[in-house]
């Protein structure tokens, strides 16, 4: 008894200290973002808390929209995760013309997108030609930035598409245990998928990387270390989702991750990068209805809805029961509108470059010097019991 009682008061200074210095924006190790990682329900509330703080001051309080248009569900990987992989013969595959992907980002930037993300699975089809002529065909018709999410490629080809026009990269590092990312990708290596995000950067693109949360055979550490990545590589987006698991994958029985550590994950994300831009997923809303909201109080500043027409929607299934699957796009924009206002937040006008690109400093709502200790509410920021928020880890919306 003895000892459990020293156990817990050490594992509670640790974490008292780890959280002081986030507010003093003080570097944090593995074993501190572990600590936070591990908050009770009391201590989560102060860490959301810490990095909403921490958003307002470097991001503020605009939401930016990114479009994302499923253009191929074609794969030519076998991720043990992932319902595009090439050995799901269930699947229907497709590929938009370039005709459909360039109505379909022209109609989103009439409509007020400014960012479309353009992403597939690992299609060989799309040449790097292909790839060019997409580019410089939505940036002919539409006023937006270019995500594209497709991938990894031959490291020459990432300047090429650079200079065809698109402006970031999101490439998932998936999971920053070596042993894991083996595991689970069985014709992927870790080495190459750093070297790959190491690549983009010096291209010049704005690069995201992201993990999944509850993965099988994921610890809590292991999710520590996917936060330090993030730092360590820099990242101008960070994008964090659960592990929701397909029943046409070999993982389709295993647990999937929970609305509360992905909440926690989003919110180090923050506190350790805190002027990357961070969504506040499509994977996070699809179990829990209000996954989006709680997302932007833990510290997301993104949300990504879907634009790709409804007829291939349901065949990019890269996990089962997609959160408005069948959402028209204008009906979208004016729900995400809705729904950003009733946080107190409000919808970006700018295409939202990364911070680091534009040279922008902290978002402050004065002139004043802000102190190097952050403000922060005890308080709950989102209102009502963690088992009333998050329905417990078994609830899946």
């Amino acid at each position: 008894m003895t000892n459990t009682v020293l156990d817990s008061t050490n594992r509670n200074c640790i974490w008292e200290s780890a959280l002081r210095k986030a507010q003093r924006e003080e570097e944090l190790s593995l074993q501190e973002v572990t600590a936070l990682l591990e908050s009770n329900e009391e201590q989560t509330w102060e860490l959301f808390a810490t990095a909403d703080e921490i958003r307002r001051r470097y991001v503020g309080d605009e939401i930016h929209l990114r479009g994302i248009i499923e253009f191929s569900n074609y794969c030519q990987r076998n991720c043990l995760y992932c319902g595009l992989r090439r050995g799901n013969k269930s699947l229907q595959r497709y590929r938009m013309p370039l005709e459909e992907i360039v109505e379909c980002a022209r109609m989103a930037s009439g409509i007020g997108f400014k960012t479309v993300v353009l992403q597939s699975g690992e299609d060989p089809w799309y040449t790097i030609e292909r790839i060019e002529q997409m580019v410089r065909a939505v940036k002919s018709v539409a006023d937006v930035a270019i995500t594209l999410s497709i991938g990894e490629r031959p490291h020459d080809e990432y300047r090429r598409m650079r200079m065809a026009g698109a402006d970031r990269y999101l490439l998932k590092h998936e999971t920053a245990d070596e042993g894991l990312y083996r595991a689970l990708h069985p014709d992927c290596t870790y080495s190459e998928r750093l070297r790959c995000l190491r690549r983009l950067k010096e291209v010049g693109f704005q690069v995201g990387a992201g993990s999944m949360v509850g993965l099988p055979g994921q610890t809590t550490q292991m999710m520590a270390k996917d936060i330090l990545l993030l730092r360590d590589l820099d990242v101008d987006m960070a994008g964090i989702g659960p592990f929701i698991p397909n029943p046409d994958t070999p993982l389709g029985e295993a647990p999937g991750g929970t609305v509360e550590m992905t909440l926690k994950m989003i919110a180090l994300a923050r506190i350790v990068t805190k002027d990357a831009h961070i969504p506040a997923t499509t994977a996070l809303s699809t179990i829990d209805a209000l996954g989006r909201e709680k997302a932007w109080r833990a510290g997301a500043n993104v949300v990504m809805p879907n634009l790709t027409p409804i007829r291939y929607r349901e065949h990019y299934r890269i996990y089962p029961n997609k959160a408005c699957l069948f959402d028209e796009t204008r009906h979208c924009w004016t729900c995400l509108h809705r729904r950003i206002a009733s946080v107190g937040r409000r919808v970006s006008t700018d295409y939202g470059h990364s911070q680091r690109s534009s040279g922008m400093k902290p978002a402050s709502s004065s002139g004043e010097q802000e102190s190097s200790t952050l403000g922060y509410q005890r308080s709950n920021p989102i209102g009502g019991s963690l088992a009333t928020q998050y329905g417990g880890p078994e609830q899946h919306g």
